[in-house]
């Protein structure tokens, strides 16, 4: 087997039958991608499909085809030979026209080539790196607030690290998994106890069971240890918060307290009072 090259980013994509994790860029098989890059990680997810018909297509090349026709006889008017012209329009035309087929496509990732590529296409494997991915994101979203705390570089380093090792240790999974369910076929077959074929096979479902185990034991380790990164840096983060506002108010508490003594007589009662003087006033003279 090849030797791993040490890795310096790491490109994953998930579409709907699978997740792809490679360190080389992830092409489209259909459709087209949408890649957001977040350190040395790209993610890479098809874009959603144009929803344009044949008809509608059709219709947009046939407009296009028509104002390069205008320009290409515009431009030879001018001295421009009309092949060139008429070339480039055809060129830009048939463009358009698989572009545009490309988009109305629903996306689909196309598998790598080599050894280095990762490919988990069992759910249960899928939904475990998808969830470590979604987590991963929680992960360098507490690292601006906490730069004067951990290096961002070195940071980033360790996670895309870890994402790798767990796709490697999930493909493993996925075909221990396979094993498993086809020794389990196997095993329920008719033979007699003391068969060599049905002893064989269940050496073999002994041995699929240890590195069922041992890989599981390794997975949830790497989900936890990801996991409970994203849990310390948010819970730095909103003790960070915390004391800023304590902070604040202790500063307004300070300044409205520093504000000078409270007037000798309050302004409300008084105009309470001065009211009802009033009103008596204006009613004795109504009696009157």
């Amino acid at each position: 087997m090849a030797k791993r090259m040490p890795l310096a980013g790491l490109h994953i994509g998930v579409d709907t039958e699978k997740v792809v994790v490679s360190p080389y860029p992830i092409k489209m098989r259909a459709g087209r991608a949408k890649r957001t890059r977040s350190g040395s990680v790209t993610e890479v997810v098809p874009a959603p499909p144009s929803g344009r018909t044949r008809a509608d297509r059709t219709r947009i090349a046939a407009q296009l085809a028509l104002a390069l026709l205008v320009l290409s006889a515009v431009l030879s008017a001018l001295g421009i030979p009309w092949w060139v012209a008429g070339a480039g329009s055809a060129a830009l035309v048939g463009f358009v026209v698989w572009e545009q087929a490309r988009a109305a496509r629903v996306g689909v990732l196309a598998l790598p080539r080599g050894e280095d590529g990762r490919v988990l296409l069992a759910r249960e494997e899928r939904l475990a790196f998808e969830r470590a991915l979604a987590v991963s994101r929680r992960v360098r979203r507490t690292w601006p607030e906490l730069r004067d705390m951990i290096d961002p570089a070195d940071a980033d380093r360790t996670l895309t690290r870890a994402l790798d090792q767990l796709a490697a240790l999930m493909t493993r999974r996925q075909e221990i998994r396979r094993l498993r369910d086809e020794l389990a076929v196997v095993g329920r077959a008719d033979l007699p106890v003391d068969s060599p074929a049905r002893l064989a096979v269940a050496a073999q479902r002994e041995r699929i069971e240890a590195l069922w185990r041992e890989t599981g034991q390794s997975a949830n380790r790497m989900l936890v240890s990801i996991n409970t990164a994203a849990l310390a840096g948010e819970s730095v983060i909103r003790e960070q918060r915390i004391s800023r506002a304590a902070r604040d108010a202790e500063l307004m508490i300070s300044q409205l307290a520093a504000g000078g003594p409270a007037p000798a007589a309050e302004a409300g009662p008084e105009l309470a009072e001065r009211t009802a003087a009033v009103l008596a006033a204006y009613r004795e003279l109504a009696a009157l």
